[in-house]
């Protein structure tokens, strides 16, 4: 381990683990040090802390929270990041209302303490623009490599205690905007400078034609050759429950059973709760019965539709250390749970997604990496998570309700990650017989809203106000062309009355009790 301290941008010491210097050239940037660092040591975990937290660094905890050479990890003492709640105009994604209690995935990352170990620091710089400035570096590698396999976490575990921030590191609006502008497509950086003209009530137009100069950074970059294998010890019994809520697909649901019956490593129970609404009718499903199954079928035949409610119902019942969330209009090989538990003990991490494509779709992305999705129906997840939390009814027959229990896993200091090479094919089957389409609260309502409450919800839960903002933007941009009013006035009239009818009945989806 190389710990290198700094303060007002500078190194001012490099010591090694025995707590012995290392010499440096201290006419460098802390980023071109850090490289030096990386290329003499490449066998080393290097540790950055601002001089001013050293003595709170909690080196006890560093070899759980880097468990495998591709983490990279820090902690922001500040409660606002580097790059401010105003990244969120032009950024709509899970990772900016960060958790500070728990560990948990993000590309925003400080200078306050973190880490990264050599060798993957080396794959990532190769001409890497080796910023003066610390914190835009870092933001810079986290954002450029995190959808390319690099698994990045804000992380209290990096200090013994809580402290106090004693200095605000904030970007400037001149750098807000450059950073866009070589992070994100070339028509974000104008989203920015409207929204900074609507809701910060600013103009910033030298900040924008400034960051009109620098090009988008684009690298693709290779974690292949970087040996995986993670501390974590997650995977010990090797016993995994499927659970599938099914209604009307009889025949496919066969198939699916036909794939788990073929596997080279069984689960031991197929939790299946099947709907029907008819409170008159029975189970379809007679073959449960009439067949020899090499696993515990549990088979629940409920008339309360809705797949929340059945996947409760279904986590209720098992009893394996790992849960496969399946779907039953699916087909997978019969190496998928083996090859599944394989993966989570090669990352460390305690729920996965698969790749799940319809029959002619084509694999786009081949890296595995942290994702934003969780996949309710193609999802492997560790069973001690499923016992704090449960899908929300908030959500049912509406929008979000995997999303939603994919934050909840989170939140918990776990991670979701998306895992290249193991397939899934989802058939998309017809829908069943005797499905209705369900009756929201909101349906017969003068105005209707948009978007869904339930949409609403889950950007109210999971996302920073400037987000929600930049989000009503987006919607009022992309709505205008599929719609028939063409008078701009009228138009925003109307827009505005749907979008504060989803806020009102999103205020009474929080409210409701659903227990």
């Amino acid at each position: 381990m190389i710990i290198l301290k700094h303060h007002n941008n500078k190194v001012t010491e490099v010591l090694d683990e025995a707590s012995k210097t290392i010499v440096f050239d201290d006419a460098k940037s802390i980023p071109y040090i850090l490289y030096d660092l990386a290329t003499t040591y490449p066998d080393q975990l290097l540790i950055w802390c601002n001089e001013s937290y050293f003595e709170g660094l909690n080196k006890k905890k560093l070899d759980e929270i880097f468990h495998n050479k591709n983490v990279m990890a820090s902690y922001s003492v500040e409660d606002v990041a580097y790059l401010t709640d105003k990244i969120g105009y032009v950024d709509q994604s899970i990772y900016l209302k960060v958790n500070k209690e728990v560990t948990y995935p993000t590309w925003l990352t400080s200078s306050d303490v973190g880490g990264v170990f050599a060798t993957t620091l080396t794959s990532i710089l190769g001409d890497f623009n080796r910023n003066n400035d610390f914190d835009y570096f870092l933001n810079a590698i986290a954002k450029t490599a995190m959808s390319q396999g690099l698994f990045c976490y804000s992380d209290p575990r990096l200090l013994v205690k809580e402290l106090k921030p004693i200095h605000k590191n904030r970007v400037s609006t001149f750098k807000l905007f450059q950073f866009v502008k070589q992070h994100y497509k070339t028509g974000w950086v104008f989203f920015l400078f409207f929204c900074f003209m609507k809701y910060e009530k600013t103009f910033p137009i030298l900040a924008l034609l400034n960051a009109l100069r620098y090009k988008r950074v684009k690298r693709n970059l290779d974690f292949s050759r970087t040996e995986i294998s993670s501390t974590k010890q997650l995977v010990k019994t090797k016993t995994v429950d499927v659970i599938i809520p099914t209604i009307g697909r009889k025949k496919y649901l066969y198939d699916v059973l036909k794939d788990l019956s073929a596997q080279t490593l069984l689960p031991i129970n197929v939790i299946i709760v099947e709907q029907n609404p008819d409170e008159d009718s029975q189970s379809q499903l007679e073959y449960l019965q009439t067949q020899q199954w090499p696993f515990n079928v549990i088979h629940k035949f409920i008339h309360q539709t809705g797949a929340c409610n059945a996947r409760n119902i279904a986590l209720s019942l098992v009893k394996s250390e790992w849960v496969f969330f399946g779907d039953d209009d699916i087909r997978f090989n019969n190496t998928l749970i083996e090859d599944a538990l394989h993966r989570v003990s090669t990352y460390g991490v305690k729920a996965i997604n698969t790749v799940c494509l319809q029959p002619k779709e084509q694999q786009s992305y081949f890296k595995t990496a942290q994702t934003p999705i969780f996949g309710a129906g193609t999802s492997f997840v560790s069973s001690d998570i499923l016992q704090k939390i449960k899908f929300d009814l908030r959500f049912e027959h509406g929008y979000g309700e995997d999303s939603d229990f994919g934050m909840q896993i989170r939140n918990l200091g776990e991670d979701v990650v998306f895992i290249a090479d193991l397939h899934i094919t989802h058939l998309k089957a017809p829908v069943g017989g005797y499905r209705t389409k369900h009756k929201q609260l909101w349906d017969n309502d003068e105005v209707s809203p948009k978007p869904s409450p339930t949409i609403i919800l889950y950007h109210q839960r999971y996302f920073t106000n400037e987000q929600l903002r930049a989000y009503k933007l987006i919607l009022f941009f992309k709505y205008y062309k599929r719609q028939p009013i063409k008078n701009p006035y009228k138009y925003y009239s109307k827009m505005k009355d749907s979008w504060n009818s989803s806020l009102n009945w999103s205020q009474y989806l929080q409210e409701v009790s659903y227990d």
